[in-house]
C-alpha cells in the first residue's frame, strides 16, 4: 500500500468554555440533535487557534481565545483526533446559529447526566486537571489503552 492509499485522519477541535459560575456553554448540533461542547473539523489551511475561534463562533455567535490544551482524544472506528481546549469568551452573546439548535450553560452534573460519555470526559478532562489528557474511544465508549511494556 502506497502513502496516498493509506487511510487518512480527520482532525476536530474543539472548546470547554465556562461562565462565572463554573457552567460549561453547551450547543445542540442541529444535524444531530446532540448536546455537545462547540467544535468541528480543523481546515487544511488553518492553525489549530483559529480553528477552534472558527467553530466555536459558527456554533455560538461569540469570539473565543483557546487558553490551553485539555485533551487529545481519538476515536478508533472513525479515525477522528481530537483536540480540546480550554478557552474564555472575548465577546458576543452565545446564541443558537446555522449550526446550532439551542445552546446552554450545563453544570458538570448536566454534562455526565445528558451528553455521551466520549463528549462528557471532554469537559470533565478540561474542568478538573491542569495535565493534557490522552483517550481513546470507539465513539461511544473509552477504551483502556495497555500499558506500556517496559523499555529495556
Amino acid at each position: 500500500m502506497t502513502q496516498s492509499e493509506r487511510p487518512r485522519h480527520s482532525v476536530s477541535v474543539a472548546a470547554v468554555i465556562t461562565n462565572d459560575t463554573g457552567h460549561v456553554l453547551v450547543v445542540q448540533r442541529r444535524d444531530t440533535g446532540k448536546w455537545e461542547i462547540p467544535g468541528g473539523i480543523l481546515e487544511l489551511d488553518e492553525s489549530l487557534a483559529a480553528g477552534v475561534r472558527r467553530e466555536v463562533e459558527e456554533e455560538t455567535g461569540v469570539t473565543i481565545e483557546p487558553d490551553r490544551l485539555t485533551g487529545v482524544y481519538k476515536n478508533l472506528r472513525l479515525g477522528v483526533v481530537a483536540l480540546v481546549f480550554r478557552g474564555h469568551i472575548v465577546s458576543g452573546k452565545p446564541g443558537p446559529t446555522d449550526e446550532s439548535a439551542a445552546v446552554d450553560w450545563w453544570t458538570a452534573d448536566q454534562v455526565t447526566d445528558r451528553m455521551s460519555e466520549t463528549f462528557a470526559v471532554r469537559v470533565l478532562d478540561a474542568l478538573d486537571s491542569t495535565d493534557v489528557a490522552v483517550r481513546l474511544h470507539d465513539g461511544v465508549h473509552l477504551i483502556q489503552e495497555p500499558a506500556s511494556l517496559p523499555v529495556r
